[in-house]
């Protein structure tokens, strides 16, 4: 089922990625960090497939896992120009499955409450976990579906596979798999993106991308507690090539204003008045947990006032979603 939407949110929903080309690993750790700027439920399936859980992200971003799974697909594209397929379901298993009956380019959904019909008529081969030898021994007994395992008695599929593997395939054959998605260890940066819906020779443009690419890596920072010691900003052009600048805060922080100065910073250091950008990366490196950090005390009110307001918007943005605040110079 192609192209659907509208799977419950109070469910799991998983996706599972079909990346169709060959990686390095420095490239797979770039696209899963970029995925990361989604949903941190990211779990590497080597060589060039991925799953991630989008369960808490749809509420945050208020959309469906469907255009979540699309926005993920449409990144790809972007910034690495890499296609890619996808399955979207309740559990790994069944995102998989999905993935693996896409064509290239295309998603498919097994809706919630359908895993069943939806398995039924697929070869029993398409479950994981039977091999040739396990295949040749339903077939003997006329056992070519999935819909046919889930119809025979227990006591009968244990007298063929024995009574561990006759259980494990009776639960994934009804579409069960309670296994979570095991991301990486926290990588020691995080990253934001944006990717212009067309290419963009504007300045006023460029400067108002960036500062929301230093707003969103200042929310993420409060949230985890981390502070962030040195920013770099890589801008993607529409011939594909990027530019790519570095620079060291003045002192670690997760303030947003402070973030912004240092990455507008890098922005005009980039000269991008005739450019055709068509993506940035804000990227946070040299993380360290808030608590371990200094911030040299300021004896301005207004900075003090200015992080009370921030505190409050991050109050408000937890309460009613990540748009309700944003920065003045990033409204309409």
């Amino acid at each position: 089922m192609n192209g659907m939407n509208g799977m419950s949110t109070r469910q799991r929903s998983i996706a599972h990625f079909h990346l169709h080309t060959a990686l390095s690993e420095a490239q797979y750790d770039d696209i899963i960090e970029l995925v990361s700027g989604i949903t941190p439920h990211v779990q590497a399936i080597p060589p060039n497939a991925l799953q991630v859980d989008l369960t808490s992200a749809l509420r945050y971003f208020d959309m469906s896992a469907y255009d979540a799974v699309q926005t993920v697909k449409m990144r790809l594209k972007a910034f690495y120009d890499i296609d890619s397929s996808a399955g979207l379901a309740g559990n790994r298993m069944l995102a998989a499955m999905a993935a693996d009956v896409s064509a290239p380019g295309d998603t498919t959904l097994v809706p919630t409450g359908q895993a069943a019909d939806w398995l039924h008529p697929r070869p029993v081969t398409a479950l994981p976990g039977i091999g040739r030898a396990t295949a040749d021994t339903l077939h003997r007994y006329g056992l070519h579906t999935i819909g046919q395992l889930t119809d025979l008695p227990p006591a009968t599929l244990q007298r063929l596979l024995g009574a561990g593997q006759a259980r494990l395939l009776t639960e994934r054959a009804r579409g069960h798999d309670p296994r979570p998605i095991v991301p990486a260890e926290p990588a020691a940066h995080m990253a934001a993106d944006l990717a212009l819906s067309r290419d963009c020779l504007d300045p006023d443009r460029h400067h108002r991308a960036v500062l929301g690419l230093a707003d969103r890596i200042g929310q993420r920072l409060r949230g985890e507690r981390q502070f962030a010691s040195r920013l770099t900003l890589t801008v993607r052009y529409a011939d594909r090539t990027s530019t790519t600048r570095t620079r060291a805060l003045p002192e670690p922080t997760d303030h947003s204003p402070a973030l912004a100065v240092t990455a507008l910073g890098l922005l005009t250091s980039l000269g991008l008045q005739r450019a055709r950008v068509r993506a940035f990366v804000l990227r946070a490196d040299d993380l360290r947990p808030a608590g371990n950090a200094y911030r040299q005390l300021s004896m301005d009110p207004a900075d003090t006032r200015a992080r009370a307001v921030e505190a409050a918007a991050d109050r408000a943005r937890r309460r009613f979603g990540p748009e309700a605040v944003r920065p003045a110079a990033l409204a309409d």
